[in-house]
């Protein structure tokens, strides 16, 4: 099949379900196929999970392009390699093994790590449909795939788009400092980072911001830890979006921290 699609990995448990259902409806949005994929010893042990799935598929969205495939691989290396081609895969939080484990010790963390294009990863126990806010956590101006992901998103369901910004990132230049005497050094400091953090953010977001300007956007700077405050937002967010830095083949704490404990699906968009 060469249409455009999203991918989503299953293994026949309950939490897999969860994952198919979120994939279909966001197939459905985007106007796609959907591919589900089976990463399996043995191509035999897979015949009933893929048929029950797309007996699903087709009893819940009758219409919607679906197709079946058994991968004789890793879980990691199957589903990076689907991430290529996939406009989004999506995966489960946990279960028995396989994709659906995924979120159980280091596997889920490669993948998200070694992800080539845009990973949803199913948590919390929010409805796929809805009007909850889009959240997009700025750690900084390599995020760009990531604030065009959210804008995208936001468009799509018609929500708010909610982006929370370091306060204290420093990889853009900041702003002169203010002719405006300060009478502590602390606050010369916090100072230079509130106007380093809100340019990561107008930066950030320029381009896409322009590119959708019926999106309504709330941004606000974050002074304690991204990752906590990210964290907290995700109680009444309908998805959250993140860029996937990979440090040393490895995630950063927003990431991690997000992936195993957020309240809602976590998005990772790879990083330039």
């Amino acid at each position: 099949m060469t249409l455009r699609h999203v991918a989503v990995g299953v293994d026949g448990s309950v939490v897999a379900v969860r994952a198919l259902d979120w994939a279909t409806e966001e197939a459905l949005r985007r106007g796609t196929a959907l591919r589900i994929v089976y990463a399996v010893t043995d191509r035999d042990e897979a015949g009933p999970v893929l048929a029950s799935a797309a007996a699903r598929v087709h009893e819940r969205r009758p219409g919607l392009p679906v197709e079946t495939r058994a991968v004789e691989d890793g879980t990691v290396r199957a589903m990076a390699r689907e991430s290529e081609r996939a406009v989004l895969t999506v995966v489960g939080t946990r279960g028995l093994g396989g994709v659906t484990g995924l979120l159980v010790g280091s596997v889920s963390l490669r993948l998200a790590a070694h992800t080539r294009g845009p990973l949803l990863v199913v948590r919390g126990d929010h409805p796929c449909a809805g009007g909850r806010e889009v959240l997009l956590g700025l750690e900084g101006d390599a995020d760009a795939a990531a604030a065009a992901y959210a804008f995208e998103e936001a468009g799509r369901r018609g929500t708010r788009l909610r982006v929370l910004h370091s306060a204290t990132h420093r990889h853009i230049t900041p702003e002169p400092t203010s002719p405006v005497p300060v009478t502590s050094l602390d606050r010369q400091r916090k100072a230079c980072d509130d106007r380093a953090g809100e340019a990561v953010a107008r930066f950030g977001i320029a381009r896409p911001r322009q590119e959708y300007p019926e999106v309504d956007v709330d941004s606000r700077a974050v002074r304690t830890g991204l990752a906590h405050a990210l964290l907290a937002a995700t109680r009444g967010a309908g998805v959250v979006v993140i860029g996937a830095h990979h440090r040393a083949g490895r995630l950063g704490l927003v990431a991690h921290t997000l992936l195993h404990h957020s309240h809602c699906p976590v998005v990772l968009v790879p990083t330039a």
